[in-house]
């Protein structure tokens, strides 16, 4: 973005007020301030709700993240097979409880 000098400025000030004219120019300048102002605001909120959710969050385990990829690349992967599940032994059967017998006395 190029920078503005005092000679942009200017052009840009006179510009202005030919088309807004000297009484709309103070009110326009108020607005515009307060819409800048309130999108400060705004950023600013969002801002430290974004660096709060960061500090929030887990750091994740260094272990993991430590080993060389030497390691990684080596190691021999894992064999998972699928076992095969009936309806009776997904379900838990119950148990009986021992009962205690009355006594005679």
């Amino acid at each position: 973005m190029p920078n503005l000098g005092p000679g942009e400025i200017l052009v840009i000030l006179i510009v202005a007020l030919l088309v807004f004219g000297p009484r709309k120019l103070p009110d326009l300048g108020k607005s515009l301030g307060g819409a800048l102002r309130e999108f400060r605001r705004s950023t600013q909120g969002l801002k430290e709700d974004f660096d709060g959710a960061m500090r929030e969050s887990p750091a994740p385990a260094q272990a993991q993240t430590a080993q060389p990829v030497t390691q990684v690349i080596a190691a021999q992967p894992q064999v998972v097979t699928a076992q095969a599940v009936t309806p009776q032994a997904a379900v838990p059967q119950p148990q009986a409880t021992p009962t205690a017998e009355p006594r005679q006395g």
